[in-house]
């Protein structure tokens, strides 16, 4: 971090600051719609940038802001990067008078996509995963730690990368995007980010997943036998699993609501229960 905060003045530092705080409400309103996504939050997060650069020229002030407050959605854990290198740009938007503003614009609807990816596997399909995983597991023996821990694994890193590639994006730029692409990173990192997901997906799926019947058959002479150590020794988790992929069916393929699956799966239990298979 002090490679990339060596060459940058204070004025730097304490504007890239306010970015950082503001990015915490990039998508905390709604007031430009699905249309807008999160342009309004974008626009608030960069102000510091805007309001640095243009503070003598009111014109390209309200310019700055107007290009601003087209269509923005990026996973906001990374999505400071695009932050930070707008912010860059709009300062050499100032040093040039031929600068194209055009690709200010351009660079961050470029980076959705490719930044979106990466922060998607990375957070919200394995750091969350694994945080809640952990923390389940802790908080099923009735220990308030559990939630604790799940805040902590998920937002330490979330927030340390947030405010890592804000100063990333301001000094290293566009070159930091194609250098991944060109290295054959980019497929890499997201390729094994969600490898990693989805194996933590399956394992809590089958440690969080519970089904164990009670129907027994009765032989003569012996014990009787029950069908949940048939289950087990066919497929353990057998149920659960199929239980899972099922309600992932409904979801995908049948646009259920998630409530009402939620209600569905109560039900079942409960008339399950009732009758003696669980």
């Amino acid at each position: 971090m002090s490679k990339l905060t060596a060459k940058l003045s204070a004025e730097d530092r304490k504007m890239l600051n306010k970015i950082f705080l503001r990015s915490f409400t990039v998508f905390a309103s709604g007031a430009g719609g699905a249309a807008k996504a999160g342009a309004d939050g974008w626009l608030y997060s960069i102000m510091p940038a805007i309001n640095r650069y243009y503070k003598d020229d009111p014109e390209k002030r309200a310019d700055a802001m107007t290009r601003h407050t087209t269509w923005y959605n990026i996973t906001q854990n990374v999505g400071t990067f695009a932050m930070g290198l707008v912010a860059s740009m709009e300062r050499e938007n100032t040093l040039h008078d031929d600068f194209d503003t055009e690709s200010i614009d351009g660079t961050k609807v470029s980076l959705m996509g490719p930044m979106s990816g990466i922060g998607d596997a990375i957070f919200w399909g394995c750091l969350r995963v694994i945080a809640a995983g952990i923390g389940i597991n802790i908080a099923m023996s009735g220990s308030p730690l559990g939630a604790i821990l799940f805040l902590l694994i998920y937002n330490i890193p979330s927030v340390l990368c947030r405010y890592f590639m804000t100063y990333l994006g301001f000094t290293l730029g566009t070159n930091f995007i194609s250098q991944l692409y060109e290295g054959g990173l980019m497929s890499l990192v997201t390729r094994a980010t969600s490898t990693v997901g989805l194996t933590m997906i399956g394992a809590m799926t089958a440690a969080n997943v519970k089904f164990t019947s009670i129907i027994s058959f009765p032989v003569e002479g012996s014990d009787p036998i029950t069908l949940q150590s048939y289950l087990d020794q066919i497929f353990l988790g057998l149920v659960p699993l199929c239980l899972t992929l099922f309600v992932l069916w409904l979801m995908r393929n049948k646009n259920v609501n998630v409530n009402v699956i939620l209600v569905g799966i109560m039900v079942l239990a409960i008339v399950l229960g009732l009758i003696g298979v669980m």
